[in-house]
């Protein structure tokens, strides 16, 4: 998708600061955080939402939640506890029409979010 903000990240057309990377995913820290560790996990593939993504059905999902995973690890948040959000569709929340799973730790994390 020649306009989506995140293909052009994977393209390396607009920077950002990776801090993990396999052959068919792509991790990056948000611009906007709401935790310490708070770090964007997308397929290089466009799918337009974590439903889409799963349509897939080819491994993809795997490989995302498997990069949250090293996320949480990379940033020593996973021992004491990361929640891994998919938003998907406008009234979730979700602006960018490109899979992303957020990865938030760091601080403890109320529930129900916002």
């Amino acid at each position: 998708m020649k306009d989506c903000l995140f293909c052009k990240i994977v393209a390396k057309e607009i920077p950002a600061e990776i801090v993990y990377e396999t052959g068919r995913t792509l991790a990056f820290r948000d611009i906007d955080p709401k935790a310490p560790t708070h770090v964007l996990v997308i397929p290089k593939e466009h799918h337009a939402d974590a439903a889409a993504l799963a349509e897939a059905d080819d491994g993809l999902t795997d490989e995302v939640l498997k990069a949250a995973h090293a996320v949480a690890v990379l940033d020593q948040v996973a021992e004491r506890g990361y929640r891994v959000v998919f938003n998907t569709g406008p009234a979730a929340g979700q602006t960018v029409f490109h899979t992303h799973a957020h990865v938030l730790g760091g601080r403890d994390l109320t529930w129900p979010p916002g």
